[in-house]
Order: C-alpha cells, then sequence, then structure tokens
C-alpha cells in the first residue's frame, strides 16, 4: 500500500466526476437543483457541521458546479447545471445501451404474450 501513499492528490477543483463522487456534493446537487439556496439551509438539509458543508461548497464551486452570491452576510449558492454536461455525455452513451436493451426486452415480452394466447387457444 505504500504507492497510495505516495500518490498526488485528485484534482477535484476541475474534473465534475471527482467532485461528484462524494455523497454528500451529490446531495447538495439534488438540493441546489430544486432552487436557490442560502448556505445556513444547505447546512439545515445535510445535518453536518458548517465546517464540513463549507469544504464541500467550495470542491462544488471550484469546478463550477455552483455559483455563490453574496448579499449582506448571507451567501446564497445555485446549481450550474453547464457544469455536469461531461457527467450528461457519459451516461448518455449507457443511456443508449439501456433504452436498446429495454426495446429488445419488451419486444420479447410481447413475443411471449403472443404464443401463451395461441398456446391457450389451441388447449381449449
Amino acid at each position: 500500500m505504500e504507492y497510495i501513499k505516495n500518490m498526488a492528490p485528485l484534482a477535484t477543483n476541475t474534473d465534475a466526476f471527482i467532485a461528484i463522487a462524494e455523497p454528500h456534493r451529490r446531495m447538495i446537487i439534488e438540493y441546489l437543483s430544486r432552487g436557490e439556496r442560502a448556505a445556513g439551509e444547505i447546512v439545515s438539509f445535510l445535518g453536518l457541521a458548517q465546517s464540513m458543508v463549507s469544504k464541500h461548497l467550495k470542491v462544488l464551486r471550484e469546478v463550477g458546479i455552483v455559483q455563490v452570491q453574496s448579499i449582506g452576510r448571507t451567501r446564497i449558492y445555485r446549481l450550474e447545471p453547464k457544469a455536469l454536461e461531461p457527467v450528461h455525455a457519459w451516461v448518455a452513451v449507457y443511456e443508449e445501451m439501456w433504452t436498446q436493451q429495454f426495446d429488445r426486452l419488451d419486444l420479447y415480452l410481447k413475443e411471449q404474450d403472443g404464443s401463451d394466447r395461441d398456446e391457450g387457444a389451441r388447449n381449449a
């Protein structure tokens, strides 16, 4: 395990995939997908210490997944979906595969349903 200690840290500030790998950050993204939120609301939603939420928000900000606006002492965060486009593009490849698989399954089930009816008619 020595090689792990010597590895460079992952660049979370440039890679959307690495940024969304952490479950709490995905929760923040989901929460912000419903609208802008104050930092305190995000802290309450996650139930984590404010300092931990700040670290997660910083990562998401550095990648560009969230934007922040200060209004007085309140920091308002909003989702920037465009930063998630690389993730969407990657998943889209698999979405096409899944669609084809489900289409084939649907056709197979329809064929089976038809053959079951034919058998029932012959046995009657």
